[in-house]
């Protein structure tokens, strides 16, 4: 599937043939889920060099491949009806928060910026001091 969603990259002209998408997969995933170093990925497993690995990573992250394999799996899943919605959870990083940061006056950084935002809020809340 990542295959599928990764970026066209040029054929080579000479030199060494690249290393296949789905080999590159095989070790990025082998180096992220037994968190040894990329130089540290074994030759035996034919994935490439751990470098090969690691640049293919930030290439697909470059390209968006990542965020587009996630939307693929899970309209898949939901279209096969096997997610569980009770078990999701969302993050300030993942959805911006209604009345948030946005909604917020810009602040200078200053500590007397800070004292007439404390104290315009307790105004507005009725307190006073």
């Amino acid at each position: 599937m990542v295959c599928s969603l990764s970026p066209v990259r040029p054929k080579p002209k000479g030199g060494r043939q690249p290393v296949p998408d789905r080999a590159a997969l095989t070790g990025i995933i082998f180096v992220l889920k037994t968190d040894i170093h990329w130089e540290d990925l074994p030759a035996e497993m034919g994935c490439g060099l751990g470098m090969t690995c690691w640049r293919r990573l930030r290439d697909w992250q470059a390209a968006g491949v990542w965020a587009r394999l996630h939307r693929v799996l899970l309209e898949r899943l939901h279209g096969a009806d096997k997610l569980n919605w009770s078990r999701a959870s969302l993050d300030r990083m993942s959805v911006p928060a209604k009345g948030g940061i946005g909604s917020r006056p810009e602040s200078d950084g200053s500590r007397q910026a800070g004292r007439q935002a404390a104290a315009a809020a307790r105004t507005s809340l009725g307190k006073s001091g």
